[in-house]
């Protein structure tokens, strides 16, 4: 028997003003696969840990199944026999995306086990069709930082591109996660279907500003870039204390503050790590005084993506 071992990061996406373009990697949390050839044809779900019995054993119904069954189709490899041990070590329904780092672990971690034939960026197709299994929707606004790592710019589905850009060294992540759950689903649907022209012009600004500051770097243009005028004004009811919680953030240094893909986790970037975890403690507080409980995780930006923790290639014929 053969296995391989690997790490997939958590994601923040949208970034406050970057709606299903932007997202980036974190260091911690994320997922854990261990992918273990078998005499037996076809993918099997041996185990899920962590997840309290909530996510499907089946497949093709798993964001970490179906990826690798889809990439398996691909490559003219369905004949080949694969069991799953899937760790889930991050919240379901948490805005850090959970299913994307699913996703992301199986089809990297069969790529590597396979001694890779195809590239990583050609795998992200594959972790896509997990996140449709998840939200009803192939985005790539997870999928491509947990994958690619750093921070990406998902320019255009149709065809699909994707942008790896640089970002300052310096700059820390605070993820707070308090202890409620917001299904994808919906708040996907409380979402407007237009948007006024004034409101398009300034997150167009924004966006534009926001990637001009990361790119410079200009912590100053970041900061002032890290605004959303369409989607959080909406989705921050789903999110107790979400203006209490924002402020505490930017009273104590946060460059900006704003819900981590469909939330309820926030994010907030800061200039250095000290401020990021005084950004971090201020929100967990803010939490508390209303009875919520959190967890707050702090790093940089994740620019590797998926590792392999154990394992080798080998060739399967």
């Amino acid at each position: 028997m053969n296995s391989i071992t690997v790490f997939a990061p958590a994601t923040v996406a949208n970034v406050a003003c970057g709606f299903d373009i932007f997202g980036f990697a974190v260091d911690n949390p994320g997922d854990q696969i261990i992918l273990t050839t078998s005499d037996e044809p076809g993918v099997r779900i041996t185990d899920i840990i962590g997840d309290e019995g909530r996510l499907p054993r089946e497949a093709s119904r798993n964001t970490a199944g179906i990826a690798i069954q889809t990439y398996l189709k691909h490559i003219n490899r369905t004949d080949l026999g694969l069991d799953i041990v899937l760790h889930k070590q991050m919240p379901l329904g948490s805005g850090l995306g959970s299913s994307a780092a699913s996703a992301v672990a199986g089809v990297f971690a069969v790529n590597e086990l396979l001694g890779q034939p195809l590239t990583t960026m050609k795998l992200l197709p594959f972790a896509m069709e997990g996140e449709r299994i998840a939200c009803g929707s192939a985005h790539a606004d997870n999928v491509a930082p947990s994958l690619l790592g750093g921070f990406v710019v998902v320019r255009s589905y149709q065809p699909l591109d994707v942008i790896r850009i640089e970002t300052p060294a310096n700059l820390f992540c605070t993820l707070v996660h308090p202890d409620i759950e917001v299904n994808t689903k919906d708040a996907r649907f409380i979402l407007k279907n237009e948007v006024s022209l004034k409101n398009t012009i300034t997150q167009m600004g924004n966006v534009a500003g926001l990637i001009a500051g990361l790119m410079t770097p200009d912590y100053d243009l970041i900061s002032r870039s890290l605004v959303d005028v369409i989607i959080e004004p909406v989705r921050a009811i789903l999110i107790p204390e979400f203006n209490e919680v924002k402020q505490a953030a930017l009273d104590n240094g946060a460059l900006g503050c704003s819900i981590s893909g469909s939330g309820p986790s926030m994010f907030a970037l800061s200039r250095d790590a000290q401020t990021a975890e005084q950004v971090g403690s201020a929100m967990q507080q803010a939490f508390l005084s209303v009875g919520i409980t959190s967890e707050a995780y702090v790093s940089k930006i994740n620019r590797q993506g998926p590792k392999v923790l154990a394992g080798e290639k080998v060739n399967v014929s």
